[in-house]
């Protein structure tokens, strides 16, 4: 007879594999079309937010790897809280502005080209670039299954947002923040343009190194007592800063020494500096700083005089103790040079070139011939007219600030620019701007918690904000300056009707529209007095104010302020967490997040950045084609973010077997509770089931703080090692004889498939954030007991599973199982066993006597467990010192459920014909 038609076989139409390439896409669609994201809004109204301030990507050019693991990453952080039946808000943001399009119009037309055109042209030029792009990375970012409001995203360039970039930057000047100076600030001379600290990277740069002696004038040297020879020596690396030279910074506390050969250096240094042949000893004078300051030496290059002046930044670690100090060229030398009075002489154009200053103030020999040269040009010639001053020239390479666009080297250039103040006092506040950031820190979250210490130091130790940019494509700086008194006008009411104007017709307006057009009817200003500011803000302040556009405006239907999470890539602490938290310090004296997640960066297989010259880019939309969003997505979930994360086809191949093992896990509950219509009480189940059910529960819960920690490369680990060791590894295998051979309704095919059941039903919405596509499909296929009323995964809730008492001894029975199949494995290499229902086990062990007879057998897979047998002896284990012996089977093999467990040969077992009823 042929017994396959009595066996209740697994019976599911959900597919083995996901064809994910081919069926995502229409799933998708049929998301958005259904406007699911509203529907989850409305699923938990009156519910507690969770929300997600989303950091804008550049509308510049298609989604990369990168950007496709910061929206996964959110879009799961995200579904997690939903599922956990939070009220969720995820509205996507793009920034539009800066020098990343406008580069990319300038590309398009030529340099020569976009310099003839007017402004408002090269504004629509660019507004239509990033239109283009928002639209082709909305796509991008659809294509990756994530859910969000992308029917109303923001968009940094959209007029109303415009003028709340402006109404921002008003605010900051309402509380006393926005200064404008003549300041140093790092300046790219390519870009034709100012950078703040976020727009700089660092890269290898051969420099000049160079020492140079300044003679110090006759009344210094009468004072010192020494009228022969006596040169201060400074040490620099920019010979071509040398002409702006107006001051010799020591460190006070420091001692001085005079050489036999005329040179003054500091003591500290003296030994270093003899050796490598700078300076000749002996020492003839030691000087304390006090008293040489204030003497005058003289520059060597033009004869103009350089005062001697103390300052803390000088430091004892290399170069001679005497900084050369050019105010017009560098931070420290700003400060030191404001303490002390010290004139900023700037001969640098904004091309990086020397401009008709050198002629006008006598900064070079002949100075005519320098004027238009670039200043990395002039370094060789500087170095030839330091003549004798010169001690000692080399060449070497160092890391120097770059560029973040042109990768072009830095200068620092001082220029009539516009400063947040980090060291003001808000209006309404006791403590500095930087103050408040600090003590907001401290109370953020920090997802890892090294972040805390980096966005610490970083704001510690930072300049003020260098707010104003000297390009075209930006929110202009919508002030009026009186023409004769060059004061601004801050006026509120004029402000106000600026910010009304872009909201309706955009900040294009500012160059549109004359003085007299914009400005406040009733503002009591003669339009002819007045003139525009025509700098532009930087595109960090765009972003670093999109809490108040965004949070705080009632434009979006975008969550609470402050957000619950800012999430980004770690670079992000130098730049959009920062922006962010010192615009919310300044304007609401708050941080606009109250924890932030920060992520690495992707790299190939190897560790090594991705470029496409090495041929080692992994574009999402290609892994999408050939593996599935699933895939990625499951990849952003399994890697250990924090760090950089690893990505190759090797890699996603790997991935895909770890998803093939949940999906086939999933198939396999569903294919054995088709026919449960209810669910059995914790109480009537067995303990088997009950084990599995607490473990289940154990594991989830495991999951669940994982997932709040945001963790979920952990949570994912914990769930493979339950799926491949408790659930797949024991449970599935030793249910199957009950569930295919048990009576059909009978209580213990029932108890386990209500474990299943219950095991599917939590599971879900546990990995529904990450893999939502797989869910959403599964449960097209799962029985009600598993769905529900839920019509699709939109509907699901995770709920933990119940407490259930297990009295098994888990460590106890899961040594012994390992035990009996480690010989098991031996038995079968020598061909003395096919499978392990062949054999039988004799032991007198207490602790398996808790167990059903039944499930102490299934639990081992064999075909009987006595106290005693007379069957041949096949292996020996002990645990906890418990003796099993292993022997064979004493029964027949019966034809319907395969276990030695028939009277006599080709009948069937006991429990086989009690189900045929034969």
């Amino acid at each position: 007879m042929d017994y396959k038609s009595t066996l209740n076989l697994p019976k599911t139409d959900f597919p083995m594999r996901g064809n994910l390439p081919k069926n995502e896409p229409k799933r998708y669609g049929r998301w958005f079309e259904e406007r699911v994201y509203e529907r989850m809004k409305a699923n938990r109204e009156g519910a507690e937010f969770f929300t997600l301030h989303d950091g804008p990507p550049y509308a510049n050019g298609k989604i990369h790897i990168g950007h496709a693991l910061n929206k996964v990453l959110k879009d799961i952080i995200v579904k997690d809280n939903y599922f956990q039946g939070r009220a969720v808000r995820f509205t996507p943001g793009w920034d539009c502005h800066g020098l990343p399009i406008e580069q990319q119009v300038e590309k398009k037309l030529g340099k020569a080209k976009k310099e003839q055109l007017p402004k408002t042209k090269i504004r629509q030029l660019c507004r239509e670039h990033a239109a283009k792009f928002v639209e082709v990375q909305k796509e991008g970012f659809k294509a990756l299954g994530v859910i969000a409001d992308w029917e109303k995203p923001y968009i940094t360039m959209d007029y109303r947002f415009e003028a709340n970039i402006y109404r921002t930057l008003c605010d900051v000047a309402q509380k006393g923040l926005l200064v404008e100076r003549n300041k140093p600030v790092y300046w790219s001379w390519a870009e034709r343009t100012a950078l703040a600290e976020a727009e700089v990277e660092y890269e290898e740069k051969e420099d000049y190194s160079i020492y140079v002696a300044f003679e110090l004038g006759d009344k210094a040297k009468e004072k010192l007592g020494h009228p022969e020879a006596a040169a201060i020596v400074i040490w620099t690396t920019t010979p071509w800063t040398l002409p702006a030279n107006v001051g010799i910074s020591l460190n006070p506390d420091e001692m001085y020494v005079l050489t036999r050969d005329g040179y003054i250096v500091a003591e500290k240094l003296f030994d270093t500096l003899a050796e490598s042949g700078v300076v000749e000893g002996p020492i003839e004078m030691r000087i304390p700083a006090r008293d040489l300051e204030g003497m005058i030496a003289i520059n060597p290059l033009n004869g103009r005089p350089s005062r001697i002046v103390l300052g803390e930044h000088v430091l004892m670690e290399n170069g001679t103790g005497a900084v050369h100090t050019a105010p017009g060229h560098g931070e420290d030398d700003y400060r030191v040079g404001l303490v002390n009075d010290l004139d900023v002489v700037m001969p640098v154009d904004e091309e990086g070139k020397y401009d008709e200053t050198v002629v006008r103030l006598g900064l070079l020999p002949e100075p005519e011939k320098f004027v238009g040269m670039h200043i990395f040009e002039a370094n060789e010639e500087i170095v030839k007219l330091l003549g004798k001053a010169l001690l000692k020239v080399e060449k070497f390479t160092h890391s120097y600030p770059h560029c973040w666009r042109s990768h072009t080297p830095l200068i620092f250039r001082a220029t009539k620019q516009w400063f947040i103040s980090v060291d003001g006092t808000p209006e309404g506040e006791r403590k500095s701007l930087r103050e408040i950031a600090l003590e907001e820190i401290d109370r953020t979250k920090f997802y890892p918690e090294w972040g805390r210490n980096r966005l610490t130091s970083m704001v510690e130790g930072r300049p003020d904000w260098c707010i104003s940019r000297q390009r075209d494509w930006g929110v202009p700086i919508a002030f009026f300056r009186d023409k004769k008194t060059g004061k601004v006008i801050l006026d509120e009411k004029v402000l106000n009707f600026v910010a009304m104007i872009f909201e309706m017709k955009g900040c294009d307006a500012w160059y549109e529209m004359s003085v007299e057009e914009l400005l406040y009817p009733g503002s009591g200003y003669d339009p002819k007095d007045l003139e525009k500011v025509m700098d532009i803000l930087d595109v960090w302040f765009d972003s670093g104010s999109t809490w108040n556009a965004v949070l705080k405006s009632r434009n979006y239907d975008a969550g609470k302020f402050p957000a619950d999470l800012y999430l980004e890539g770690s670079d992000q602490h130098r730049g959009w967490f920062q922006s962010s938290l010192l615009l919310g310090c300044a304007v609401e004296h708050k941080a606009p997040y109250k924890a932030i997640l920060t992520h690495g960066f992707t790299v190939d297989e190897k560790g090594e950045k991705m470029s496409k010259s090495k041929g080692n880019v992994v574009a999402p939309d290609e892994v999408a084609k050939k593996y599935g969003s699933e895939i990625l997505r499951l990849w952003v979930a399994m890697s250990e973010y924090k760090s950089d994360l690893k990505i190759s086809d090797a890699i996603l191949k790997q991935v895909a077997e770890n998803y093939r093992k949940i999906r086939n896990t999933f198939r396999f509950l569903l294919a054995n509770v088709d026919d449960l219509e209810r669910l059995v009480s914790t109480s009537e189940m067995g303990e088997l089931d009950r084990w599995i059910v607490a473990k289940a529960a154990e594991v989830f819960a495991q999951m669940r703080k994982s997932f709040d920690e945001y963790d979920f490369s952990k949570g994912f680990h914990q769930l493979n090692n339950f799926l491949t060791n408790e659930l797949s590894g024991i449970y599935l295998d030793i249910t199957k004889d009950r569930l295919y051979c048990d009576e059909t309704d009978g209580p213990t095919r029932r108890s386990s498939q209500t474990a299943m059941a219950m095991v599917a039903r939590a599971l879900l919405p546990l990995v529904a954030p990450v893999l939502t596509y797989t869910a959403d499909e599964l449960l097209e296929y799962a029985p009600a007991v598993i769905k529900g009323e839920a019509r699709d995964v939109f509907d699901l809730l995770y709920t933990p599973l119940p407490a259930v008492e297990v009295t098994m001894d888990e460590a106890y029975m899961t040594a012994a199982r390992e035990a009996f199949f480690e010989i098991v494995d031996r038995l079968k290499k020598e061909g003395v066993i096919k499978q392990t229902l062949e054999l039988g086990l004799v032991t007198e062990s207490e602790k398996l006597g808790v167990l059903d007879p039944k499930d102490a057998e299934d639990w081992f897979v064999v075909s009987e467990i006595t106290h005693q047998s007379g069957s041949e002896t096949l292996g020996e284990f002990e645990v906890e010192g418990d003796t099993f012996v292993i022997v064979r089977a004493s029964g027949h093999k019966c034809p319907r459920c395969w276990r030695f467990a028939a009277p006599e040969e080709d009948a069937l077992c006991e429990r086989c014909a009690k189900v045929l009823n034969v």
